[in-house]
């Protein structure tokens, strides 16, 4: 992704909640696109009246962890960011450059063999690349207690940051209200940003109008900043009541609306040829593409991406391109703002034949 692409004006350095008084997480806007022609604009506090009994909401409870730690490689800072906490006790992790105020520049990966001095006497021996020719993401084994690492992370991480962002904020500006801590330390790298608006009141209020919820989980990794990579394989469970529910509503024509492309790559990677939903979990490799299509999802709540953003086939698969595009001239032409703290887009699907 190229922060070149989106004006700086329409960046999101901070949370709603700190751009003004009396503002709070659900201040931000909220661009409704149908795969027809109609694009409107709301306060996300009206998405109860956008939204029907019987609709469902599938939500994410991954976790955010403080997943950034600052490390030594031969002698030289380096942060590492601690990705996915992979099979056998390793760490799929990005090693970066610290470029100062907190934030951090790419940098190669590896070598193999190679140890990453962290804090308290711990390191990281990096084993492989996490795809063959990749070099970003490296297969990393703590040494030498592999199930320290939580530990490591809640005495010594802090949230990952990007340079767009104005400072640093609290692990809990980046926890959203449907999130979950996993016994075994699991997490997100980064946050499931689609569910940040989102706070108890409003979710009582959906609730009273009749709409659902159902929850998965997809522990997300870091993300392609500096490289038009598709989606890494990510660890994911879709429990069995949320597969009844989904399913009970798609028979009774309520709308199944993912809060998130992570509630999406989840729910489609339990989803049969046959439409139908069921108990699924493990490690998931999908990528959903207008060619692949959605089987499950009517519509998708997210914010906004970077127009060379891998997670735009994702919209086109639910909503269409034609609507893809007029939604996101929309949100330049109003000033919407961009990112994880930033203003979010509610698609539907294309009713009249996408």
């Amino acid at each position: 992704m190229h922060l070149a692409d989106v004006p700086p004006e329409l960046v999101a350095r901070v949370p709603a909640e700190q751009r003004g008084p009396g503002r709070g997480r659900d201040s931000v806007r909220l661009l409704v696109s149908t795969g027809g022609a109609e694009v409107s604009l709301h306060a996300f506090r009206e998405l109860p009246d956008l939204l029907r009994a019987g609709d469902v909401l599938v939500v994410n409870t991954s976790a955010t962890l403080a997943a950034a730690v600052d490390a030594r490689l031969g002698g030289a800072p380096v942060v590492v960011h601690f990705s996915t906490r992979g099979d056998g006790g390793r760490w799929a992790v990005e090693l970066r450059d610290p470029a100062g105020g907190g934030t951090t520049r790419p940098r190669p990966g590896g070598p193999a063999g190679a140890a990453v001095e962290l804090p308290d006497g711990h390191r990281l021996v990096l084993e492989e690349p996490l795809a063959p020719g990749a070099d970003r993401l490296w297969w990393a084994r703590p040494d030498p207690a592999p199930g320290a690492v939580p530990a490591l992370l809640r005495a010594y991480g802090r949230p990952i940051r990007y340079a767009y962002t104005e400072r640093d904020q609290p692990l809990s500006a980046y926890q959203t209200v449907f999130a979950v801590p996993a016994a075994d330390g699991s997490g997100s790298a980064e946050m499931p940003s689609a569910g940040r608006p989102f706070t108890a009141e409003l979710v009582a209020r959906l609730v009273s109008r009749g709409v659902q919820f159902a929850p998965l989980t997809l522990h997300t990794g870091v993300s392609s900043q500096e490289a038009h990579e598709p989606p890494y394989p990510e660890r994911y469970e879709v429990p069995g009541t949320t597969a009844a529910l989904v399913n009970a509503a798609r028979a009774a024509a309520g709308r199944v609306i993912a809060v998130g492309t992570t509630a999406v790559r989840a729910l489609e990677s339990a989803a049969g040829p046959d439409g139908l939903v069921r108990a699924a979990g493990g490690w998931t490799g999908l990528v959903v593409t207008p060619q692949r299509g959605v089987r499950v999802v009517d519509g998708l709540l997210t914010g906004l991406h970077e127009p060379a953003a891998s997670h735009l086939l994702m919209l086109e698969a639910v909503a269409g391109r034609a609507a893809v595009r007029r939604g996101y001239a929309e949100a330049r032409a109003r000033q919407c703002l961009w990112h994880e703290f930033g203003d979010v887009h509610l698609l539907f699907r294309d009713e009249a034949g996408h």
